[in-house]
């Protein structure tokens, strides 16, 4: 009787050491969770093997993130991988039929992007942007001829419209010299001309009178205006007057006739006639809807081609600038040791409780193999 209780009694203490202790190593990876001190000194195994090795394992996992996991072999794989392609095109295919599906307009949507007045700030780039471009072209044409600078095609275009810009002047000027107004005109013309004329003009007004003065005057200005002769000469005045403008410098050009404010003058006025504010305000499904096929059939896979090909031959560079090693690392030592235990003994808590159970087992058998070797002895 007694053997039996003496064996029972080393079994019982065995599987207890065996449990308590690997229970309590268990504890101990994780707990204390700061340094202890007694009398100033530092208790031994405190804190837990973690929290003391946390620095240690940051860096750890860091590297093994780096060079083992987040590889940028494994990444290119993956990006080329057809499933992943078929994956990425159908988000990005949802993703496009929502926008051109969308009532919102381009304010409201830079609105939630805390984006205000964005017309006025959309035409302000625009007129500093093109401002900049007409100051660089001027500042480096300013002593050119304007001859120079014009390319030879828009010569081409003026010279081939000279003679209608002739024939258009000289229909002009027949039309107005045939109206009422015209004849008036030229009445007015002819007594101002036989008034400054003193006695001469007096003597010819007196004789033929004002009217009948101007009625023979009128046909003969109509038929010297229907003259081919007067087109030609026309044609030929333009052309040389084209001519010696092409001669003039820019700056020459500037202080005859203030080109160079008046062009940016221009480029104000163009971008005011963009009328920005209308493009804004309107849905962007307006815009959008009509091209979602020609987006999503031609444009989008062609996009993700390009975008996976350069993110593939470039990834290595990325990886390195984005320094993986160190958000981990960073992330590991931030990382609460209480939410690290948590989370490891959710996932391990089965198998920590099996360790226990474990080291009860094997100290409930070293204690029966001691009983056994008493008992021999």
């Amino acid at each position: 009787m007694n053997i039996l209780m003496t064996t029972l009694m080393m079994i019982v203490v065995g599987a207890a050491i065996g449990g308590v202790t690997n229970h309590l190593a268990i504890k101990m990876l994780f707990r204390p969770y700061k340094p202890l001190y007694l009398f100033g000194k530092r208790v031994p195994f405190t804190p837990g093997l973690i929290p003391k090795r946390r620095e240690e394992l940051a860096n750890q996992m860091g590297k093994m993130v780096v060079e083992h996991l987040l590889t940028a072999e494994g990444l290119k794989r993956k990006f080329l991988q057809a499933q992943f392609q078929e994956q990425l095109l159908a988000w990005a295919e949802e993703q496009v039929r929502k926008v051109t599906n969308s009532d919102k307009t381009a304010v409201q949507i830079m609105a939630a992007w805390k984006i205000e007045n964005p017309s006025e700030l959309v035409k302000g780039k625009l007129k500093t942007f093109l401002q900049g471009k007409f100051d660089d072209a001027i500042l480096g044409n300013r002593n050119k001829t304007l001859e120079q600078m014009i390319p030879e095609k828009m010569k081409d275009d003026v010279y081939v419209a000279i003679p209608k810009l002739a024939q258009f002047i000289i229909a002009k000027g027949i039309s107005f010299f045939e109206s009422k107004e015209g004849k008036d005109r030229l009445g007015e013309m002819i007594e101002d001309f036989l008034s400054t004329r003193g006695m001469l003009g007096n003597m010819i007004g007196m004789f033929l009178g004002n009217e009948s003065l101007l009625d023979k005057v009128q046909p003969e200005v109509i038929k010297f205006l229907k003259n081919q002769e007067t087109t030609n000469l026309i044609t030929t005045l333009i052309g040389r007057e084209w001519n010696n403008i092409q001669k003039m410098t820019l700056e020459e050009a500037d202080e005859k006739w203030r080109i160079i404010e008046k062009g940016s003058n221009l480029l104000d006025m163009a971008v005011e006639q963009l009328k920005v504010e209308d493009l804004f305000s309107t849905p962007i499904s307006t815009y959008l809807k009509p091209r979602e096929q020609t987006i999503i059939v031609e444009w989008l896979p062609r996009a993700i081609e390009l975008s996976t090909g350069y993110l593939v031959s470039h990834l290595e560079g990325i990886l390195k600038q984005l320094k993986l090693e160190d958000v981990v690392r960073e992330q590991v030592e931030t990382f609460a040791v209480e939410r690290l235990e948590d989370m490891i003994l959710s996932i391990s808590k089965r198998e920590f409780k099996m360790i226990t159970y474990l080291g009860a087992l094997l100290g409930g058998i070293i204690g029966g193999l001691q009983a056994i070797f008493v008992i021999l002895l």
